[in-house]
């Protein structure tokens, strides 16, 4: 089934094919992002109105929509052009008016003919005690009484579509929805009590009564699990493609391994080990490793990379780790160095500033072997750097590296093991949605040694106390960071603010002590102004959110975060990171600028009161939302229309391995319940995946 199967085709045909839309609705419709019926089908009511016929406007609290049956009196035209139009109707009990502005006249006399009986529906206000409705809904004959549902879905609506449009449309839509085969599990859906597909669907769009419209109703629960599974099969395919792609199994001999754990001051954490064996095993296996290392900072990922790369050493193959900046990758070469000096490896860095003799000198060590372990930046990626038999290639911080890169990577080894390491703590739902293909590790212990780090929140009122417990800090030889806020988009702003505060701690603390790193500078100037705090040469580093990733100063214990309200919780949760690296106690001190809104408030407290990545971002993600998280237009995080990533978890769970179980199962989706599946996929638009299933 290589193409769309028939039965889909009505979906995927034109809007305008569909009763009651011309080409001009169909444009406008774009605005909820609907270009098919398809599209259509999943766009649900958001919300509903009884339209349930009472006896009287007495019977409800007003302001509220109400359907009565009226005998219409008489009809008081507008005194002054624009005024209201007035018809006094009465219902069993009481008398009320319909209002209408801008109103013809002899329109209105035709369809409310005084004497005659008439349904209306729509919103009662009372002004003076006076019963009013302005513009009602619907004005319906008795025999068309019938025609209004007691309950009305309502849609979500963009410029040039009224919810009549919507009404309409979903309705000639669900006529067309097929009867589709059942891709759910037959246990699962009994066990659920969900409905099929079509009824899920008719339900989702004529609810019946309010409770029909929470995402906890058996039928929204059910076309969200579709979605999800949709995503995770696609996942799953690629997993599994990837998979059948032979790797190379490299077996440790854990001779180098055992070296370097010996030489260690402490023991290797519960989780760095069990992360060690992890990756050991995926190494030791036919197939390639596609496994992403998730740890807190400071959780001790270096430990474990350099213990992946060690296992390609023992087994006579080359290791590379590559970082986003070149900060980072000179950073990971001072973490590594004491490591490889332990085990007796030659390890050596290769940047963009390589150039000449040097660089040719490294190539060659790098095509002969000699060179064992190699970090870099993306220069790794140039078409001339060639190794002599690279088997493992782990890539820090992910979201900077796209899925394009990874590829490019394993290009270099024949079938190279891919590890991806990331610092920023990610919340299980998107950790799912985002990287269903690969498998996880999680570090979430840290290591013997680290210090916690007190937090504290303090008004930009108090910036005086802050700069004398500065000054008293830097007597007595510890090392602080100052990081100014995001100022706006702009980088020129951000460099300003950077220059000023930069200034006046430098009249506050003396010449020589405070350093400072902006985006704007030169790399040069930016690494020898890093170079000197490292050093420390400088005890103050005045910077912007450039030290956001990776900085390690284990002297610095201070970090003062100014406007901290305008960062985003995991970036707060970063920079205190760069603290409490050494063996003295830590400070963070947020610095905010009052009043503060109640989301600020609640982001610096859960800051405040803990020190867990991982439940931060938790937090974080039911503060701002999974889009905002990540910045849905790069992250590839799919859009959901039914689905709520940040509320059903959960079920992305369950979606993700019941679609690994189906393809172990049957790999080809050829069973009933797999050919079912990939009409899903069709359904769905995951064209990727079924290009998957058709090379495969």
């Amino acid at each position: 089934m290589s193409s769309r199967p028939e039965i889909l085709f009505p979906l995927f045909a034109g809007l305008e094919t569909l009763d009651g839309i011309g080409p001009k609705t169909a444009q406008n419709m774009a605005g909820l992002g609907v270009e098919k019926p398809r599209d259509l089908l999943f766009t649900l009511p958001h919300s509903g109105i009884n339209r349930a016929v009472r006896g009287s406007i007495r019977e409800v609290e007003a302001p509220t929509t109400v359907t009565v049956e009226v005998e219409i009196g008489e009809h008081q035209p507008a005194a002054r052009k624009g005024g209201p139009y007035r018809v006094f109707v009465r219902d069993a009990q009481t008398s009320f008016q319909l209002v209408f502005f801008h109103a013809r006249g002899d329109y209105l006399k035709k369809v409310l003919p005084t004497g005659q009986k008439r349904l209306v529906s729509g919103r009662i206000e009372l002004f003076d005690g006076v019963g009013q409705m302005v513009h009602p809904d619907h004005i319906l004959r008795a025999d068309e009484a019938a025609d209004l549902p007691a309950f009305e879905p309502v849609y979500p609506l963009t410029a040039g579509v009224t919810q009549k449009v919507m009404v309409k449309a979903s309705g000639a839509v669900l006529e067309r929805a097929p009867v589709l085969a059942e891709w759910i599990d037959p246990a699962l859906k009994a066990r659920e009590g969900w409905p099929n597909w079509a009824d899920a669907l008719r339900h989702a769009h004529r609810p019946a009564a309010i409770q029909e419209l929470s995402p906890e109703h058996p039928s929204r629960v059910r076309l969200a699990y579709d979605e999800l599974m949709a995503h995770q099969l696609t996942l799953a395919l690629a997993r599994a493609s990837r998979r059948k792609q032979r790797g190379i199994a490299t077996v440790g001999t854990s001779a180098l391994q055992n070296k370097v754990l010996a030489a260690l001051p402490y023991q290797a954490t519960g989780a760095q080990t069990r992360a060690i064996a992890e990756i050991s095993a995926d190494l030791a296996a036919p197939q390639r490793m596609n496994r992403l290392l998730q740890g807190d900072v400071g959780s001790g990922k270096t430990l474990v990379a350099f213990m992946a790369l060690l296992v390609a050493v023992e087994a006579g193959g080359q290791g590379v780790m590559m970082a986003p900046t070149e900060i980072l990758a000179r950073q990971h070469l001072e973490g590594l160095q004491p490591l490889a000096a332990d085990a007796g490896v030659a390890l050596e860095l290769l940047t963009g500033r390589d150039k000449g003799r040097d660089r040719a000198a490294k190539l060659a060590r790098l095509a002969s072997g000699d060179i064992q372990i190699l970090v870099g930046t993306h220069a790794v990626f140039q078409d001339d750097v060639q190794f002599h038999d690279l088997r493992l290639s782990i890539i820090d911080e992910q979201h900077r590296f796209g899925v394009r890169q990874r590829l490019q990577l394993g290009a270099k080894g024949r079938a190279v093991d891919v590890l991806v390491m990331t610092a920023t703590p990610i919340p299980r739902s998107l950790a799912l949605a985002q990287y269903g293909d690969m498998d996880v590790s999680v570090l979430d212990e840290k290591p013997p040694g680290r210090q916690p780090v007190k937090t504290a929140l303090i008004s930009n009122g108090r910036l005086d106390e802050v700069i004398d417990h500065l000054r008293g800090a830097v007597a007595e030889g510890r090392q602080a960071y100052w990081v100014c806020p995001l100022v706006e988009e702009s980088e020129v702003v951000d460099m300003t603010a950077a220059e000023e505060r930069f200034k006046i701690l430098r009249a506050a603390l003396g010449e020589g002590i405070v350093g400072l790193v902006h985006g704007q500078m030169p790399p040069a100037q930016k690494d020898a102004a890093m170079a000197k705090f490292v050093a420390g040469e400088t005890s103050v580093l005045v910077a912007t959110t450039v030290i956001e990733v990776g900085v390690n100063v284990p002297n610095a214990t201070i970090m003062v975060i100014e406007r901290a309200e305008s960062f985003g919780l995991a970036q707060l949760h970063q920079l205190r990171g760069r603290v409490g690296r050494g063996a003295g106690a830590s400070t963070c001190l947020l610095v905010y600028q009052p009043p503060l809104s109640e989301t600020a408030t609640r982001r610096l407290k859960v800051l405040r009161d803990s020190e867990d990545g991982f439940k931060i971002a938790e937090e974080d993600l039911a503060l701002r939302g999974a889009g905002d998280l990540i910045g849905t237009a790069q992250s590839g995080l799919p859009r959901f229309r039914v689905a709520d990533i940040e509320r059903q978890t959960g079920l992305m769970a369950l979606a993700q391995s019941d679609a690994r179980k189906l393809l172990h199962d049957d790999p080809a989706l050829t069973s009933e319940q797999g050919q079912a599946a990939r009409v899903l996929l069709w359904l769905m638009e995951q064209d990727k995946a079924i290009r998957l299933i058709s090379v495969g």
